[in-house]
């Protein structure tokens, strides 16, 4: 098998569609508002087996490998470990994080789930008439938001350019957000992301009415909706179920870097 940099969106997506909800970030970062922050890499043998990708359209570049077949990732990710930064973050299925232990210093951020919506008739259950749409216009109230409901989340401005930032307000103070880290309505893709609730507002079923509004609009261009939670946040999969989200995959989240 031989190891080469991937430039054919066709070939990428024809495997990375094999399972579309578990590679939902890695299709929507096809589209051409990320393609020029993206590399990729692929093992072949007369045709693609696997495939990585290393986005740097972030402070920190991501690299996402996630895979069914173990062994072959392995192959793939032990050819390339020259080739990446000093210091990303990862997105890896099963125990690969264990491949770069000789190379980088790996600190596990925990595992995490992918959840796929799978019954969009749930969405329906939630009354979405205070819900809002939040656009470019909006981007230092929704920061200034996350620094205060949600320190640790990335979140880049430009997703607000997609038109699929929905908030709910008490008087004038924004008190809950969902939107987007990847929407593609060339590829019929979308990842929900920057999911929050203020603290003084949480346990009164905002982030539903938020995600569902989100939901039901993205449906109007996507097939696809999935979005990544921490594992052992049992509350927040618990809400995403009630919406018609279901369990897909469990991958850890890993930071590199290198010793």
């Amino acid at each position: 098998m031989t190891t080469v940099c991937l430039h054919d969106k066709n070939e990428i997506e024809t495997l990375l569609r094999q399972n579309t909800f578990l590679h939902l970030y890695s299709i929507g970062d096809l589209d051409d508002f990320f393609w020029r922050h993206t590399t990729w890499y692929g093992l072949h043998e007369d045709t693609l087996k696997q495939v990585v990708l290393i986005y740097t359209g972030s402070d920190l570049p991501v690299l996402l490998s996630l895979t069914v077949e173990p062994n072959l990732m392995t192959r793939l990710l032990q050819s390339i470990i020259h080739l990446l930064p000093r210091r990303i973050y990862t997105h890896l299925s099963g125990n690969l994080a264990q491949i770069f232990a000789e190379d980088y210093q790996v600190q596990s951020h925990g595992l995490h789930n992918k959840m796929a919506l799978t019954n969009s008739q749930f969405l329906t259950k939630f009354d979405t008439s205070e819900v809002v749409q939040l656009t470019v216009e909006d981007a230092d109230e929704v920061a200034e938001f996350y620094h205060v409901s949600y320190p640790e989340n990335w979140f880049d401005s430009r997703m607000l350019e997609t038109g699929y930032y929905y908030g709910i307000r008490c008087g004038n103070t924004l008190v809950s957000i969902a939107g987007v880290h990847v929407y593609s309505p060339q590829y019929k893709v979308a990842a929900l992301g920057n999911i929050a609730t203020h603290p003084q507002f949480r346990g009164q079923g905002l982030s539903k009415k938020v995600v569902a509004r989100l939901c039901q609009e993205l449906l109007q261009t996507v097939d696809y909706i999935g979005l990544n939670v921490k594992a052992d946040n049992a509350i927040a999969i618990r809400c995403y179920e009630k919406l018609g989200f279901e369990w897909i995959a469990t991958y850890e989240e890993c930071l590199l870097t290198l010793c």
